[in-house]
Parts: C-alpha cells; sequence; structure tokens
C-alpha cells in the first residue's frame, strides 16, 4: 500500500506575482517549443497561499492543482466571493482518501489521480457526472500511487459504469531520470489512444519537455512557477 502523505502545515510562503508572469511567458514559450497537441498548463499551487493563485490567475493560468484536500479547501474558502473564485478550476491532483471526497467535492473541476472502483464510487456519490482522469503507475515505483497499465482497461469501464466523465490518464515520471521518463510517457500516451481518451496528464517541472514531446496534454508545474516549497 502506498504511503499516505499528511496534511501540510498552516505555513505558506508569499509569491512575487511579477515574477510568476514571467515565468508563466517562459513556461508557454517552452510549451510552444516541445508541445505535439494543445496543452493546458496546471499550475500547482501546494504549500503556497492564495497570493499563488491570485498571481497565476493574473499570468493567465486559470488550472490550479493542488494535493491535500484540506489545504484545497481552505484555499477555495479564502477565495470565496472573489473574483477569483469563478475563474479558477481546481485539479486534484495528489493521494486521495475515501473520507477527504466530501471535503472538496464541492470545488474540483477534474480528478486527477483515481487508482481504483472504491475512490471513483465515492466521488461518483459526492459529484455525480464529474471530470476524471486514471492515474496509472507508469513506473512500478511503489512510491507512487496508480495502478498497472494492465489495469486501466477495466478500471476505466468500471469508472464510466458510475457515470464518471472518464477523460484521460495521469502519470509520474521516473524520478530524475528523462530517458526513462519520456519512455514512460510514450506508452500512457499510446494507452489513451487505444482507449480513445484524449487527456494526458504527464509532466512536472523536472520532466516537462519529454511529457510534451510524448503527447502530453496537461503538465503540472510548481517550483518552475513559484519557486522552492519549504519542507512540509
Amino acid at each position: 500500500m502506498d504511503p499516505v502523505p499528511t496534511e501540510p502545515s498552516a505555513d505558506v510562503v508569499s509569491v512575487d506575482a511579477e515574477l510568476v508572469s514571467e515565468r508563466v511567458a517562459a513556461l508557454r514559450a517552452l510549451v510552444e517549443r516541445h508541445a505535439t497537441a494543445p496543452v493546458r498548463i496546471v499550475a500547482v499551487t501546494k504549500r503556497f497561499g492564495p497570493d499563488a493563485v491570485q498571481a497565476a490567475l493574473a499570468a493567465g493560468l486559470s488550472d490550479m492543482g493542488e494535493n491535500y484536500a484540506q489545504e484545497l479547501a481552505g484555499k477555495a474558502a479564502a477565495l470565496a466571493g472573489t473574483g477569483a473564485a469563478d475563474a479558477i478550476r481546481w485539479h486534484f491532483i495528489g493521494h486521495l482518501q475515501r473520507n477527504k471526497v466530501r471535503t472538496v467535492a464541492d470545488v474540483v473541476h477534474v480528478w486527477q489521480t483515481v487508482d481504483s472502483v472504491r475512490l471513483g464510487h465515492e466521488i461518483a456519490v459526492r459529484a455525480p457526472g464529474a471530470r476524471v482522469l486514471v492515474q496509472v503507475n507508469a513506473s512500478g515505483a511503489t512510491s507512487q500511487g496508480g495502478v498497472a497499465a494492465a489495469d486501466v482497461p477495466s478500471l476505466v469501464e468500471a469508472l464510466r459504469a458510475e457515470d464518471l466523465r472518464v477523460e484521460g490518464l495521469m502519470t509520474i515520471g521516473a524520478q530524475a531520470d528523462a530517458d526513462r521518463s519520456r519512455v514512460l510517457f510514450a506508452e500512457v500516451r499510446r494507452l489513451a489512444d487505444l482507449l480513445e481518451l484524449p487527456e494526458c496528464s504527464m509532466g512536472m517541472t523536472d520532466d516537462l519537455v519529454p511529457a510534451l514531446e510524448s503527447g502530453s496534454t496537461m503538465v503540472r508545474v510548481g517550483t518552475a512557477l513559484f519557486g522552492p516549497r519549504p519542507a512540509p
């Protein structure tokens, strides 16, 4: 069983909105050079405060990724009633326990890490018709969530039976191994194509180029936009 991450502390780091804007422009240029398909940038605001969300919005990004239910709920509440709230599309991108689904069911737009029928059922109960991605453990690393590639077709079918909108696959690359990540990303893209799923959420700050060149349609970027995060 994968280790269950703990919720982070309340400490957050402020960001420089002007610097974020410059980094978004540089990231868009990188995407333009290497992407083989239209790409959505998901700004990962984990451990940063609501000001990071607002900076990303000001720089033209609307998709925000969060790893922890409690942190996401707190940011959504902090931004409620502001002009920013209606513009944000929240992506849940971390390990998700079923008992935490209800905490964020009203605000999540895309659930990127669905890796079991039981989790899918809970999402379907709390957010009928939700948009989901199936997380694939392409590397086989025990530290990563997701299901084996061989189990993806049956999980996709089961989630559809729950009336969930299965839109694609999500995976994490091989840590510190760009060549290996390229192979894994290509395998996941082929599997998505086989299943006629349009979305592939692949690539983070350290492996953006191989992900983009392998057909990623979503990249999850935090450090490259907001700088290093403090230790939890």
